[in-house]
């Protein structure tokens, strides 16, 4: 299901003693202040249905990230996103205290794009060869919203 839009994983990076690292460099990256892991469950019964993170914060005159988020498939396109991707962005500008949060995504990732135009996000231009998905370098669409955005 993520494959077209996802970088390819390398050999063992998602086994038991990888997720171990991941965590633990989540955990250290939240002290620091560089980035905010958060997976997201369905009310009804706590079943995970995908994350969102916010990552490579920039602090001082910048005062921005950028988030990158996936779901699984069978929980796609019923709302959980949009849910997310706007409590993330709240999260972001009003707990944090950034400025600007950026996404980008492939152009044929229509979902991908419809969710962050709907949640407010602007778009600002293609980033050539942006990242290497599923084998290749992609461009990508990059967006962006400001916390001005969200007092509108």
């Amino acid at each position: 299901f993520l494959k077209p839009w996802e970088p390819t994983w390398p050999a063992g990076a998602l086994d038991r003693a990888a997720y171990g690292r991941r965590l633990r460099r989540q955990t250290s990256e939240w002290r620091a202040d560089e980035g905010y892991s958060f997976l997201i469950f369905r009310k009804a019964d706590d079943t995970l249905v995908g994350g969102i993170g916010i990552t490579n914060v920039r602090r001082g005159v910048a005062q921005m990230a950028s988030i990158g988020y996936w779901i699984g498939g069978p929980f796609a396109r019923r709302g959980f996103m949009t849910e997310a991707v706007r409590a993330t962005v709240d999260f972001a500008t009003e707990e944090i205290g950034l400025h600007r949060v950026e996404a980008a995504c492939i152009p044929a990732n229509t979902a991908s794009r419809g969710l962050l135009e709907k949640v407010g996000f602007a778009l600002e231009g293609t980033a050539r060869a942006y990242l290497r998905i599923d084998g290749e370098w992609r461009d990508h669409l990059l967006y962006a919203i400001l916390r001005e955005d969200l007092e509108d």
